[in-house]
């Protein structure tokens, strides 16, 4: 039995500062399909995040920005889910990943977190399932564990890298349907058979070698 999506977060720092760095890859992401499908983000104190609510292809979806700061990004996702009674199943996350170069985007359900702060933060709020959606948006690595910070939160991320890593994240209307429908099997498949923006050498996931990355 299929399980639809009915959240979708998008990981990021709040303020400008941060509005164009590569951790802000998921939040940028999400705030596209909001104002793709003309869904108002709103800010919330009670769920620390803009949270906004519409139809997307005909289902009921929110969508949420969390502003907890990445590594405490669950307070946020934990709330919204433990208010409206949502499973852990049917919530998407959308962040980025230092495993892939800018232009190569995986979807994928379930898993580690891979170093990523905020994604652990999502499973402790949920009593440690990973049975959740994520979409991880490749934005390189600094090919330097210690310099996995700075790289993700103190510089912006170029324009070409930034315009990769949106053509590579980009969702088809029949993906993205599949998607919340909650067929993982046809929605991966559509969306990793599209042509690579890279080599094929560059695309290939990187070990987890890096350290967490924090706010």
């Amino acid at each position: 039995m299929l399980t639809p999506i009915r959240l979708i977060v998008g990981i990021g720092n709040p303020g400008s500062k941060y509005a164009l760095t590569r951790h802000n890859a998921g939040q940028r992401w999400v705030e596209s399909l909001a104002e793709l499908n003309l869904i108002n983000l709103a800010a919330s104190t009670r769920h620390q995040g803009y949270l906004g609510r519409g139809e997307i292809h005909g289902r009921d979806v929110r969508l949420l920005v969390p502003t907890t700061y990445v590594n405490n990004s669950g307070n946020s996702v934990g709330s919204v889910c433990r208010y409206f009674d949502l499973e852990p199943a049917e919530v998407l996350v959308a962040y980025d990943e230092v495993a892939f170069p800018a232009g190569v985007s995986r979807l994928k359900f379930g898993g580690g977190a891979n170093g990523h702060n905020g994604v652990k933060s999502v499973i402790q709020h949920f009593s440690g399932s990973r049975d959740f959606g994520r979409l991880r948006i490749g934005v390189g690595h600094p090919g330097n564990a210690s310099a996995v910070v700075g790289f993700l939160t103190r510089v912006d991320m170029p324009k070409a890298d930034r315009e990769l890593s949106e053509i590579s994240s980009s969702l088809d209307e029949q993906c993205l349907s599949w998607l919340l429908e909650g067929d993982w099997q046809k929605a991966m498949t559509k969306f990793h058979s599209k042509p690579s923006l890279v080599s094929d050498e560059e695309s290939k996931e990187r070990p987890n070698e890096t350290k967490p990355a924090t706010d």
